[in-house]
């Protein structure tokens, strides 16, 4: 799943290329594709034809174009494979095409292109949440990091008062969004953290700490484009992000840690993979009942 940092080179070529221009048509070529607008294709195209794209904005992971009004957005899910493409007029339509949208200008089209169709697009309301607007299905997700007004205490705060193991209150996205399961291995991973550690245990210094490493190993990832594995992870140019060549524990099992040269391992979690350093990042010990 694509993180902050994807996410945000995203949004960015979106504020560049379509941000400011009107709609002028929009064609519906897979309804999956805009399953989470309930009242459907028709209702969809109609509530963007001869829109304005007022902003491009992002909260944690998830992306959405301000409509002119300031009252309703077109919110972006991408998904496993979603991708926005900004593409000539006439350019040939990618085989997995779901969503085109053309502006008034004659200019290049905004394609939402989703091989897996786990993504979509809706038209969604704007709600004031604690003085940000956000798309409703949106209105529980915390700041993240790298918001302006993202509180540190506050987040440190919640962390602490989980209840949990670290790794799952990093993932979760009420809490502090953005942080994905990428970017929480390589957080833990610079603090020496294993991933199991109660957050019951964890010391204010280290939450902080941890926070810090995460919004740190984000802000790398974002000026290498991004982390992208596979051809699907892209800007809306099509071009893929090479921060994959810089992490230092995701992805990397069985590969000598770049501190101390133990191996990586990779253990289950969550449906997904935890990669850690046995020797750097201590198990933490159960405490006996």
């Amino acid at each position: 799943m694509p993180e902050l940092p994807e996410v945000e080179v995203v949004r960015l070529g979106l504020d560049r290329h379509v941000v400011g221009r009107t709609v002028a048509a929009v064609e519906v070529l897979h309804p999956r594709a805009i399953r989470r607008h309930e009242p459907g294709p028709l209702d969809f195209a109609g509530r963007l034809a001869g829109r304005t794209l007022h902003a491009a904005v992002r909260r944690g992971k998830y992306l959405w174009l301000e409509l002119d009004g300031r009252t309703e957005a077109l919110l972006t899910h991408l998904g496993m494979s979603g991708q926005m493409l900004v593409q000539p007029e006439g350019t040939a339509d990618e085989k997995h095409l779901r969503v085109r949208i053309s502006f008034a200008d004659g200019g290049p089209e905004l394609r939402f292109v989703d091989q897996r169709t786990f993504g979509g697009l809706a038209v969604a309301e704007l709600a004031e949440v604690d003085g940000a607007l956000l798309p409703d299905p949106v209105a529980h997700i915390g700041r993240d990091p790298m918001d302006p007004d993202f509180d540190l205490e506050r987040a440190v705060a919640a962390l602490r008062a989980k209840r949990t193991e670290l790794k799952r209150a990093l993932l979760d996205q009420t809490l502090v969004s953005g942080i994905g399961n990428i970017y929480a291995d390589e957080a833990l991973w610079r603090t020496r953290l294993h991933w199991a550690r109660p957050t019951a245990a964890l010391t204010r210094p280290a939450a902080r700490e941890v926070l810090g490493a995460a919004t740190a190993v984000m802000a790398e990832a974002l000026g290498a484009g991004g982390t992208s594995f596979d051809s699907l992870y892209v800007n809306v140019n099509g071009q893929s992000g090479y921060f994959d060549r810089s992490l230092a524990v995701y992805g990397k099992a069985g590969q000598p840690c770049p501190r101390c040269g133990t191996l990586i391992v990779r253990e289950p979690f969550m449906n997904r993979s935890s990669y850690f350093c046995q020797s750097c990042q201590r198990r933490p010990v159960a405490r006996q009942r």
